[in-house]
C-alpha cells in the first residue's frame, strides 16, 4: 500500500516517520533481532537526535543508534538489542536516556548511550493495558475489548514519544493513544490510557513538561494537560484541527510553539493556557529547536530553516537542508539534525553545511 491510497486514519502517524518506510518493525522478531552492526550506519535514515550531556545520540531505521562525541563531525554505531526502527530519544541527564520506536519497544541506556536494554515492548504493554482495563473498568467495558483487540495485534504499534522530568519518573506516548509510566526508572510500567478518555484513540507524537503542566499533543489538533504530573489528562482548548507534530519551549517553559501539518504553527505565551497562530507557509514543520540565543529554529518536511524571534511571534527563511526530522544543539553552538541521509550538522544562519561524514 503507498502513501497516496494509504487510509487518512494511518497516514495521520505514518507521515512523519515516511522515512522509516521499512516498517517490518511490526514483525515480533524485531524485538528479538540486535541492530545489525554496518560501516554504513551513519548514512542510514534517522529518525530523532539528542544531547547527552556533550555527547550527541541518533536513533533511526533498523534499530540504529550513533555516538558522535566530536559535535556531530564524526559517528560511531551503539550496540543495541532490537532492530525496531526507532521514532524518538530523550536524555534526562547526561547518562540516564531512553528511546522508543515501533513494535512499542522502550529502550533505556545508564551509560550515555554506549549500551541499552529493552523495559517493555509491544506486546508486554497491551497486557499491561488489558489488565488494566479489567481491573479499572470491568471485563465487558469498552476498554477492555479495545484493550483485548490490541493484545490480539501483537507487537504493531509505535511509540512516538518519551519524556522523564527525573531518572525515575516518566511516560511513553504513540499511535491509537497508547500511554504508559513509569515511576521507578522503567523497571516497571503501568498503563494510563484510561486516563486519556478526551484523547479518543488518536495518536499521540509528543510528551512537553511546562512548568505547571505536562502535555500530551497529536492527531486531529489534540492537546491534552495534566496537573497532577500526569495521573489524570483532560483536553486544552486548541485552535488547530491539523495534527501537531511537536513543540518546543523557551527556556523557561512559558513560551511554546506547537508545530504540525501544513505548516500550522500555535504560539502560546502562558505555558499551553492559550494559543494564537503563527503564520507560515502551508508546509508541514516536522521538528524545532530553542537557541542559545533565545531564539526558535523551525523545520519543515522540504528542508527548508526558519530562524524566529525571542518571542516566537516571527519567523523567516534562512536556509534549506535535507528534509529533518529532529534536532538538536550541540555544545559548540552548531545544530545537528536526523535525517534520511543520517546525523546533518550545520549552524543556524550560515550558506555552507558545516558537516560532513
Amino acid at each position: 500500500m503507498t502513501m497516496l491510497n494509504m487510509p487518512a486514519r494511518r497516514l495521520g502517524w505514518f507521515l512523519p516517520l515516511a522515512v522509516a518506510c521499512c516498517l517490518g518493525s511490526a514483525k515480533a522478531d524485531v524485538l528479538d533481532q540486535p541492530a545489525v552492526a554496518s560501516e554504513r550506519a551513519a548514512t542510514l535514515v534517522q529518525l530523532s537526535v539528542a544531547r547527552a550531556g556533550s555527547r550527541l545520540v541518533s536513533v533511526g531505521e533498523r534499530g540504529v543508534i550513533l555516538l558522535s562525541d566530536d559535535n556531530g563531525h564524526h559517528w560511531r554505531q551503539a550496540k543495541v538489542p532490537v532492530s525496531a526502527a526507532l521514532t524518538r530519544v530523550r536524555f534526562v541527564d547526561e547518562k540516564n536516556g531512553w528511546a522508543v520506536g515501533h513494535s512499542g519497544v522502550v529502550l533505556a541506556t545508564h551509560d550515555a548511550g554506549e549500551s541499552w536494554s529493552k523495559q517493555l515492548d509491544g506486546m508486554r504493554a497491551a497486557r499491561l493495558e488489558l489488565d488494566a482495563a479489567r481491573r479499572e473498568d470491568g471485563d465487558a467495558s469498552r476498554r477492555a475489548a479495545d484493550a483485548s483487540r490490541l493484545a490480539e495485534d501483537g507487537a504493531d504499534k509505535p511509540f512516538l514519544d518519551v519524556q522523564f522530568s527525573d531518572a525515575q519518573h516518566g511516560m511513553v506516548v504513540g499511535a491509537y493513544g497508547m500511554a504508559f509510566r513509569t515511576e521507578d526508572g522503567g523497571h516497571s510500567w503501568y498503563s494510563v490510557m484510561g486516563h486519556l478518555a478526551a484523547a479518543d484513540a488518536r495518536h499521540l507524537y509528543a510528551i512537553v513538561k511546562t512548568p505547571d503542566a505536562l502535555l500530551l499533543l497529536g492527531e486531529q489538533g489534540t492537546v491534552l494537560a495534566s496537573a497532577d504530573g500526569g495521573n489524570h489528562f483532560g483536553r486544552v482548548g486548541f485552535p488547530g484541527k491539523g495534527t501537531v507534530f511537536g513543540a518546543v519551549s523557551s527556556a523557561s517553559g512559558r513560551i511554546l510553539l506547537a508545530y504540525g501539518l501544513k505548516g500550522n504553527v500555535f504560539r502560546s505565551a502562558d505555558a499551553g493556557a492559550n494559543w494564537e497562530r503563527v503564520e507560515l507557509p502551508p508546509v508541514s514543520i516536522m521538528a524545532g529547536a530553542r537557541l542559545d540565543t533565545g531564539g526558535f529554529l523551525l523545520v519543515d518536511e522540504s528542508g527548508q530553516i526558519y530562524l524566529g524571534d525571542n518571542e516566537g511571534r516571527q519567523f523567516h527563511v534562512v536556509q534549506r537542508r535535507a528534509p529533518m526530522t529532529d534536532i538538536t544543539l550541540t555544545v559548540d553552538g552548531a545544530l545537528v539534525g536526523s535525517s534520511v541521509r543520517g546525523p546533518v550538522r550545520f549552524t543556524a544562519g550560515g550558506d555552507k553545511e558545516v558537516r560532513k561524514l
